[in-house]
């Protein structure tokens, strides 16, 4: 194999059949995504989003960014690995491309395998909708969130169409945030309109506390905590599929 070729991420033909190479997946990760697989009890994906999330267009090379492009592949493979048994996700970021950030939202939202996400540092903007998409979130004492209506940038001309996209854009996220967390759309709506918190801007910034507090968060923790809960999430989810199997076995 050359210096430049990559090692197959899901494994090499061996007797016939496809097999995991976990060390091949530990290597692609790293080096190619930034993401890594982990867990000596289950196999783990990790995935990182940090800095602005980019979208349709290329960003600053001195910016920090997760691109959708690489994600969106990446959540598709972990769901039909057999040898993935959970998503850890851990995020950093400052929010970024609405639509972007919306999509990896809804693909992690759908996912049948177990999720778990931790905000570390910042969850703000579209980060909020991400942070939400797992089953189960967490967010350390320390980190905080920054809620606000969807901007208009300098790429979208200020015509009555355009104000209805970013409406119905709005809506999309309220319904999304609070239909995969604990808050009601009537105070979401309220932390996201707010005046007086922000300088300059409507919103509201909330910490780890408050986001769990609000009912946005799901729990106050760190990374053992989550690591934690997508364990017994994974266990839970294979003795159901144990079950199932021994019942459609007694029925045959």
């Amino acid at each position: 194999m050359g210096k430049n070729e990559k090692k197959p991420l899901m494994g090499t033909e061996e007797n016939g059949e496809d097999t995991a190479s976990v060390d091949g997946i530990r290597e692609n990760g790293i080096h190619d995504t930034g993401s890594v697989l982990t867990g000596s009890k289950h196999l783990i994906h990790c995935l990182t989003i940090i800095g602005q999330i980019e979208g349709h267009y290329i960003l600053p090379p001195q910016n920090k960014t997760t691109k959708y492009e690489h994600v969106i592949p990446q959540l598709a493979a972990i769901e039909e690995s057999e040898e993935i048994k959970g998503l850890l996700i851990l995020l950093n970021t400052v929010g970024g491309d609405v639509e972007a950030g919306l999509a990896i939202a809804e693909l992690i939202a759908g996912m049948k395998k177990p999720t778990v996400s931790v905000v570390l540092g910042g969850g703000h903007s579209i980060g909020v909708p991400l942070a939400v998409s797992a089953k189960e979130s967490f967010i350390v004492p320390s980190a905080t969130m920054t809620i606000h209506p969807v901007r208009m940038n300098g790429l979208v001309l200020g015509v009555p169409q355009s104000f209805s996209y970013f409406e119905k854009m709005q809506e999309r996220i309220t319904r999304f945030v609070t239909d995969n967390s604990r808050i009601t759309p009537e105070r979401f709506t309220d932390l996201m309109m707010a005046t007086g918190e922000l300088a300059m801007d409507v919103g509201t910034s909330i910490d780890g506390e408050e986001a769990v507090k609000e009912g946005l968060i799901d729990h106050l923790g760190g990374l053992s905590d989550a690591f934690q809960c997508l364990y017994k999430m994974i266990d839970k989810q294979k003795k159901e599929e144990e079950t199932k199997k021994e019942a459609e076995k007694c029925r045959s």
